[in-house]
Parts: C-alpha cells; structure tokens; sequence
C-alpha cells in the first residue's frame, strides 16, 4: 500500500484530453456538404485516421511533463484537439433546433452554446422538422422537470426514427444539468441521445456533434473550477431587444441539503467584471432596456481575476446569517459590480437573480435605494418558515433571522417588491412547520411566489442522511395551502397600488388579446393596458404608438394576485421620470410613483 501511496500522485489527466467514449473514423452524410469534393473529403478522412491513429502517448499521462496547455480562442472556439482535425469540427451549415427547459440560467446557456456552434457553421433554426442537431437544454431542479426531459427523449426518437428512411440522421444532444446528473441512464440504459454536454462542457460541442457523425455516442460532463465562458459573448435572441439576461458567475459553494445545484453546476466563480461590463455595453447600444444579472448565487459574486482586486477584506453578510463554509476574503464584490453596471446607461433597467440571502449586507441595499435604474424588486428564497426545517435545510439562518432581514430592506427600500421560493414537505416537515411557513408568507406580503412540493435528489446531502418522510399527499395539501396563501397575500400587495401611476416597460402584446399591451413595472408586476396612442415624451399636444421596448406611464386601475390593469397616459423614459418626481414636492405626491435617485 505504501508503495502505492508514493505512486499514486505520478499520475493524471492532463487537461486538454477530454476522455470520450470511443471514436471511429467514420462518417455519415449528413457531414458532407455540396461546397466539399469527395477528393477533399477523403484527404481529411485520411488525415484524420493518421492523427487518431497516434493518438496521446504516454508521456501525457504523467504529471509534471511538458505538454500542450489548454488554451482558449480569443473568440471563444473550443479546445484545439490535436488528434481531431478542425475541419471535421465545421458544422457545413447543418441546422441546429434548441429546445431550453427551466431556468433563466438555461437560457443564458441556450445563448451560450448556440455562439460557440454559430461560429463553427452551424445555423439555427426554429423549425423542428428541418434540424439536424436538436439540443434539450434541461433542468435537474426536481423529478416533475426531469420527466418532462424524458418523454420530450421519447417523441423526438421516433421522429428520428422516421427521419432515417428520408432524411440525414438527425442528432440529438442533452445540455446542462441533467446531462451531468443522470448521464449513465441517458447514454446507457435508455439510449435515447447522441451528445452529452454538463453546464461547463459547452466549448467542446462541435467535437462531440463530430463524434456522433461517426455513429458514437459522445459525452463531456467534467465539471471546472474555472469555466466562466468569460470570452464567448452569447448571441441574445430577446424579443424586440427589449431585455437581456447576463451570466455574471456559475456554481454554488452553499450546499444546502435539498440542493443538486453544487453536483451539477460545481464550485461557485465569478466572470471578469471587465468581460461582465462589455457585453452590456453591446447590450445597450443594441437598445437594450433591460438587463437581468444571472448566477446560482448571484450576489455571492466576488471578482478576483485581478491583483488590484485581491484585498485582506472579508465577505459581509447579512446580519444573523452564516455559511458552511470558511468566510472568503477580498475581490470585487457584489455592490461594487452592481455600481459600475448601473452607470453604464441611466436608461436600462438592472435586475438580478437568483440571489441568497446571507449575501445582502447594507451597501447593497442602500445602493439599490439610491440607484435609479437598479428595480427595487428583490428575490429573497425562504424555502421554509421553521428554523427546525431551515435547519435541516443547512441554509444558514433561522426564522428570526430572515424577518429581520426583510425589516432592514423594507426600512431602506421602503417601496420594494418582494418575492420568495418555498418547499412544501421537506425531510421531518410536521404540521406545525408548515403553519410557521404560512405565517411567515402572510408576516412578509410577498408579491411573486415560486412553490415546489419538495422531491429528492441522488447525489444531495439530504438523500444520504435524512429521511424523505413526507408522504407525496401531503406534500401536495401543504403546497396548495402555500399557494392559496401566497395569492392571498399577492392580491393584497398588489390592491394597494390601485390608483398609483406606474413606470412599465413594454413587452408586447397581451396574450389574451391582441387590444391590449403588457409590461412589467419596476416591482417586475405584470401589467395589462389597452393598445391606444399615448401622449409623447416631451410633446403633450402630440401622440404616438406605443411599442414593445417603450416606457410608458400607467395609471392602475384593478388588480388581482398576479396582475395590474390601468391606462397608459404618456411616453416616459427611466431617467426622466426619476427627475420628473424628484422636482416635485412632497405634498403634490398624491399619486405614488417609485422615487429613487439618479445613477
């Protein structure tokens, strides 16, 4: 054993040979492309048989000798493979059909991906029918989110199987965090896919698409310590350019029990705050109105990518609050990205999510409250309204805790818009649990919900030491009581703002009719208004249209649990109609409308 011990650290993987499960040279013909001569194709066939046949040596297997270090393009290619020749990587303009389940991460991953694809040749397509790459984006989230993954497997493979008799092989490719969780079932037990790529793997799609050319199945579900994509700028596809989410760290180090997010999505990192700042500056000459910050832990954020950054000053918390981990130590944090993102243009509105929250000491909040564009709307997960439950849950805080936590921000943001997550039936929930988490709904007033009946992950710390003693019935019962609470509560937030005048950004038509518009407001409130010409900005004899993108303001008229009904009465803009209140007195205020100070 001894000898074994001295031996062990001689050997390991080096970094830029991604293991795959079997690669033969061969090739179908839906690879072939009119543009390439058969000449041409059998040059690189051989080319690539006599790279593969000498394959990685020994020597790249023993650590500490020299090998070719893992390097990235500067616009964001994946890996160079030196036994796979880069024009087998070439997409020859074969059509991609994306398909994203869950989260506003996923779709930031969506837009991810689709850049690193589009710059190999592929092109995107929004017809199912014509594709030759269809990718499942999912979600691992709980078992309802991974079932619907499964039957979408189902159907999709027997229009494949149709496609053979007709068409080129169609691939299909699983992406995200159910490729990590469950990619034994998937290449293995059901066989249903081609490609598998883990939240961190979306640099080596073109290889493994070639792979599965080749009639392979090919998988990368490693996860990184380091994987930002800092360098791949996503290709957005928000409708009418109204609004835009961006990536600004992945992971989670929070490791709550019930939580699958640290086996899927790895260690918590943060993108350079320099890569973060450029791609909203291209946002915002794009027109973009609204900016959505996105990280599993999003004001968790801490930049140390420079030296200048790499201070002896540790992370604040919110007070009352701990972690499980040792307290972290200087980088740019959260409020000071949250800074610089504000004041690149007066105009847009910055959101963030999904945020914990331990992670909001007072300069956060005072920021927020002294920002004009930063929305006073803030995401704040409970998951329970027990401190025994919140406990189990290892999250850090107890029921006091959090309701102080929430007086602080409604005593700095007197005006803020809250929502919540909640989980109904966790691990030893009793009745009584359950009623402190109603009472803590009806306590707080929040004006969005996000409720789950609690369904146990493999992998997680609760699945290996609690005991999932909930029955399924009563996890149900409890979930709709959460529910008809919160919608309770929501009706009343949401009454209170009859006769207010509110800011909202257009998003469009109304789905139930094409006479109405909707839009969100600072508070992220739906609201419905009827499609009429308002008054222009700066004009008030003058009319104009109103379009998605366009700020308007509306008076509220009705309102129920979810949504805000009223009439536009004129065209706005954000830095506007921040000035435009602030010069008024406080006595003319009869009408409320969000005051905060310019950026």
């Amino acid at each position: 054993m001894g000898l074994l011990s001295t031996l062990k650290p001689l050997f390991s993987i080096p970094p830029h040979w991604v293991p795959i499960r079997c690669i033969h040279p061969r090739h179908c013909s839906n690879l072939a492309n009119t543009s390439v001569t058969s000449r041409e194709r059998k040059t690189t066939v051989d080319k690539f048989k006599s790279q593969i046949s000498s394959g990685p040596s020994f020597q790249d297997f023993i650590k500490g000798v020299s090998v070719t270090n893992k390097t990235y393009a500067a616009d964001g290619e994946c890996d160079r493979h030196s036994y796979l020749s880069e024009d087998l990587e070439m997409g020859n303009s074969r059509k991609v059909y994306f398909e994203t389940y869950g989260c506003q991460m996923n779709v930031n991953d969506t837009e991810i991906a689709w850049s690193i694809l589009q710059r190999k040749g592929y092109q995107r397509t929004v017809d199912l029918s014509e594709a030759d790459v269809v990718l499942l984006v999912t979600c691992s989230h709980n078992e309802k989110a991974e079932q619907t993954i499964w039957n979408r497997l189902k159907q999709l493979t027997a229009m494949k199987k149709k496609r053979l008799k007709t068409h080129t092989p169609m691939k299909i490719g699983i992406l995200g965090c159910m490729a990590e969780r469950l990619k034994t079932e998937l290449l293995e037990r059901e066989k249903l896919v081609d490609v598998l790529a883990g939240p961190d793997a979306y640099r080596d799609l073109p290889r493994l698409l070639t792979v599965a050319d080749g009639g392979q199945q090919a998988s990368n579900v490693l996860l990184s310590l380091e994987e930002t994509y800092a360098d791949v700028m996503p290709v957005h596809h928000a409708p009418q350019g109204r609004s835009a989410f961006v990536s600004i760290m992945r992971g989670c180090d929070n490791m709550c029990t019930y939580c699958i997010v640290p086996f899927t999505r790895g260690r918590e990192r943060s993108r350079p705050v320099s890569s973060i700042l450029e791609e909203v500056r291209m946002l915002s000459e794009q027109g973009v109105k609204e900016v959505t910050l996105l990280g599993q832990n999003v004001n968790s954020y801490r930049d140390t990518s420079e030296e200048q950054f790499c201070s002896s000053d540790l992370t604040q918390l919110s007070r009352g609050f701990k972690t499980v981990y040792r307290t972290k130590q200087g980088g740019l944090r959260f409020s000071d990205l949250l800074d610089r993102v504000s004041r690149i243009d007066p105009d847009m509105r910055i959101r963030f999510t999904s945020p914990h929250p331990k992670d909001f000491p007072d300069e956060v909040l005072h920021l927020i409250a002294e920002r004009g564009n930063i929305c006073q709307q803030i995401h704040l997960p409970a998951q329970s309204g027990s401190s025994k439950v919140l406990k189990a849950m290892r999250r850090g805080y107890t029921r006091e805790a959090y309701l102080d936590l929430v007086k602080n921000i409604k005593r700095i943001i007197p005006e803020v818009s809250l929502s919540s997550d909640f989980i109904s039936g966790f691990c030893g929930e009793t009745e009584d649990d359950h009623q402190q988490t109603l009472s803590l709904i009806r306590e707080v007033g929040f004006s969005v919900g996000f409720l789950f009946a609690y369904s146990m992950r493999k992998k997680t710390h609760a699945f290996h030491r609690l005991q999932d003693d909930v029955p399924a019935e009563v996890k149900q019962q409890r979930l709709a009581e959460c529910y008809r609470v919160f919608r309770e509560e929501a009706a009343r937030v949401n009454a209170a703002l009859i006769g207010s005048t509110q800011l909202v950004l257009v998003e469009g038509e109304s789905k139930r009719s094409a006479k109405d518009l909707c839009g969100r407001t600072d508070g992220n409130i739906k609201v419905i208004f009827p499609k009429e010409d308002v008054a222009a900005q700066n004009a008030e004899s003058n009319t104009a249209p109103v379009n998605a993108g366009d700020y308007v303001l509306v008076k509220i008229l009705s309102a129920n649990s979810q949504t805000l009904k009223g009439r536009a009465l004129s065209h706005s803009s954000l830095r506007e109609t921040v000035t435009h209140y602030e010069a008024l007195p406080r006595h003319q205020l009869d009408e409320h409308v969000a005051i905060k100070t310019g950026p």
